[in-house]
């Protein structure tokens, strides 16, 4: 696809390969950075990779699936050449989980609409309960070729 090999040329980290499977994630989040790295430590093939939406290669891809970058409050979950926020997004990025974990998705029997109410209400209140940091998380070195941001 033109537009992938766009992405990779402007963004050489992000190859036409690993396009498929990336969280977009909110670097400055606590609870976001600390699904991260749960997926991390739980991942059943280590197939996704990681950016924060404040990265360069978060923006260019939010831009690129167009995802408007000033209003999404959710992970973002790139999967097949679609994106996915909120309640999808989740549902997709346990089914790569090691169990028991996948099981969640047995949630999605319920209306989209429900499942999204319940996680703009974990949104909605993640800086108040978990806090924020000044600057993104920075991944450690073991971690860190798992991330495709130009900011580590």
């Amino acid at each position: 696809m033109i537009s992938d090999l766009f992405i990779s040329l402007l963004f050489p980290k992000i190859s036409i390969l690993t396009i498929n499977n990336i969280v977009l994630f909110d670097g400055v989040c606590n609870l976001c950075s600390g699904f991260v790295q749960f997926v991390i430590k739980r991942e059943r093939d280590s197939t996704i990779s990681f950016a924060s939406l404040q990265s360069e290669e978060g923006q260019g891809l939010l831009k690129k699936y167009g995802v408007d970058s000033t209003t999404v409050d959710s992970i973002v979950f790139i999967k097949d050449d679609r994106a996915f926020i909120k309640s999808e997004a989740f549902f997709k990025i346990v089914q790569h989980l090691k169990a028991p974990w996948p099981f969640l998705r047995i949630f999605t029997f319920l209306p989209l609409k429900f499942n999204n109410a319940i996680y703009d209400l974990i949104a909605k209140n993640r800086y108040k309960v978990m806090g924020k940091k000044n600057s993104c998380w920075l991944p450690s070195k073991s971690m860190s070729n798992r991330f495709i941001d130009s900011i580590g």
